[in-house]
């Protein structure tokens, strides 16, 4: 058993710190406001000895009364909040009780809503961990407040944590505890320990076979437990980012497989995920207006606009499509669940702006899919498939992800450029602005000139002939197309018979430009 050097001093780790130093000062004279009922108590806005260079804002107590706005997610009884219910509307099959006591220490409704909604999702037993550990509420707090707020991202720090102080045997507010002195500051003889208990446990991930990824993301959430309580740990050397489990993107043809043997709902998420280059957070999120105006409008391809809280840092909004073969399996999708499931369990649904684009089956009322629903999903239709097969280290080369990654590979390949592409997949780029500024139907004929399909065509037609003429003279028909997009932003055209008709029209002058460049006298 490893040993992790933490020192076990059962006084020091089952009580309070005792005897900490009370800081006194001389009290400066303040003088009276002339208008004291427009200033707020001092006794309720200041705890201790009021000081000119320490002002402490002292935290409003909760009440009962602050917790019922927690009703949806379970009851007050007795002296404890059972937690019946997920932030997503569940019923939990193992309610979770949670002292008041420790929930009134979070002293912020916002903080105690950002705790529950996000582990009660995934994990609702961590939900108690976090309330017992002000060591961790201040992680929380630090999330909520300084970066993005996002549920997942609790989850994932809460959970590496849970797994670190369990293997050390100690609480989070005990790891804390011994490395800081009687004062509460960062305990030099102290640090070194920690620092070598962390290297220990990185050698343990590593013997276990945990990607590097992974490792640097157990080792972000520690080290982040430390810091936002006033202590900085840092292995003595950098971690190693070599990629040592890497995924592929799908082929055409291997995605059409799953879509041949998948259900209606399963064919929406793959051609969703592989034409409109989602996120499976993001997609899961997605609502019927994101696509109500170009649907029934019968615009091909639909605009989706993404809003910057359904992204995954929150950081900007961003556009993109889906084609036509999304929009026919769509379609279809939306009208079945209209007329609810032929056993009468779903009942039909009413669609509207808020309904969910892909809902959850079982439930009856309609409800997201989840993220992890879609990772199982997409998962099985792999195996059905018998496009399974492990990588290096036991990783499969196909995955979920996977499938956003044909999405970029397939523009680039046909020319779009590298900037118009990320911008699509909601990545941050430098000339976001710019692509932003040239308007939706700029970037709807970029997507639409490229042919991004999935399905491989069965019949030539007049244009496919022409693209086979122009390869044959050592072309190519979607980078040419595609240029001309880029080159006349400002045009709009939806109606597909207007984009052919244009297409064939942009094809036949390159072909007689290159015809007469081959003719010319030499």
């Amino acid at each position: 058993m490893l040993n992790l050097r933490f020192r076990q001093t059962s006084e020091k780790f089952s009580h309070s710190k005792q005897g900490r130093k009370n800081m006194e000062t001389l009290q400066p004279t303040i003088n009276e406001p002339k208008d004291i009922n427009k200033m707020v108590n001092q006794k309720t806005l200041f705890s201790g000895n009021l000081q000119l260079n320490q002002l402490i804002i002292k935290p409003k107590q909760l009440t009962k009364q602050d917790l019922s706005e927690f009703s949806q997610f379970g009851k007050i009884q007795d002296q404890e909040f059972i937690l019946e219910k997920s932030g997503t509307g569940y019923t939990l099959k193992n309610p979770v009780k949670i002292p008041l006591a420790n929930i009134y220490d979070a002293s912020s409704k916002g903080l105690i809503k950002y705790i529950i909604g996000s582990l009660s999702q995934e994990r609702p037993k961590l939900v108690p961990y976090v309330f017992e550990n002000k060591s961790i509420l201040k992680i929380a707090n630090y999330l909520l407040r300084y970066r993005t707020g996002s549920y997942q991202t609790l989850y994932t720090y809460v959970s590496t944590i849970w797994r670190y102080t369990n293997r050390a045997g100690l609480s989070p507010d005990q790891l804390i505890s011994d490395a800081t002195d009687e004062n509460g500051l960062p305990n030099p003889q102290r640090i070194p320990y920690h620092i070598k208990a962390l290297e220990d446990y990185v050698c343990e991930l590593q013997d276990n076979g945990l990607a590097t990824s992974g490792i640097c993301n157990y080792v972000k959430a520690i080290r982040a437990l430390y810091r936002v309580n006033g202590i900085d740990v840092k292995l003595l050397q950098p971690l190693s980012r070599r990629v040592v489990r890497q995924d592929r993107a799908p082929k055409p043809e291997e995605l059409q497989r799953m879509i041949d043997i998948g259900d209606l709902r399963e064919r929406v998420v793959v051609t969703m995920l592989a034409l409109g280059g989602f996120r499976e957070g993001t997609l899961v999120k997605l609502k019927y207006r994101h696509v109500r105006e170009d649907l029934e409008k019968r615009n091909v391809p639909i605009h989706i606009h993404i809003e910057a809280a359904i992204t995954k840092g929150k950081y900007h909004d961003y556009d993109t499509f889906v084609g036509k073969e999304a929009e026919a399996y769509l379609r279809e999708y939306l009208e079945i669940r209209k007329r609810g499931s032929p056993d009468g369990k779903i009942p039909p649904e009413e669609i509207t702006d808020e309904s969910p684009l892909i809902r959850n089956e079982i439930s009856r009322k309609p409800k997201n899919i989840k993220s992890k629903q879609i990772y199982k999903l997409v998962h099985n239709l792999y195996f059905k498939a018998g496009l399974l097969k492990p990588g290096y280290g036991g990783s499969y080369t196909l995955k979920a992800h996977s499938i956003r990654k044909f999405f970029k590979t397939q523009l680039l390949a046909q020319g779009v450029q590298g900037d118009y592409v990320d911008y699509m997949m909601g990545h941050t780029i430098d000339v976001y602005h710019d692509i932003q500024m040239n308007g939706i139907d700029y970037l709807r004929k970029i997507y639409a000139s490229s042919g991004l399909a999935i399905t491989p065509k069965t019949q030539t037609s007049k244009i496919e002939a022409l693209k086979e003429i122009i390869r044959a003279w050592g072309l190519n028909p979607e980078e040419i197309l595609t240029r001309e997009a880029m080159c006349k932003p400002h045009r709009t055209i939806v109606n597909p018979l207007e984009i052919e008709n244009k297409e064939i029209k942009i094809l036949c002058n390159a072909l007689k430009a290159e015809m007469k460049k081959e003719l010319r006298p030499k």
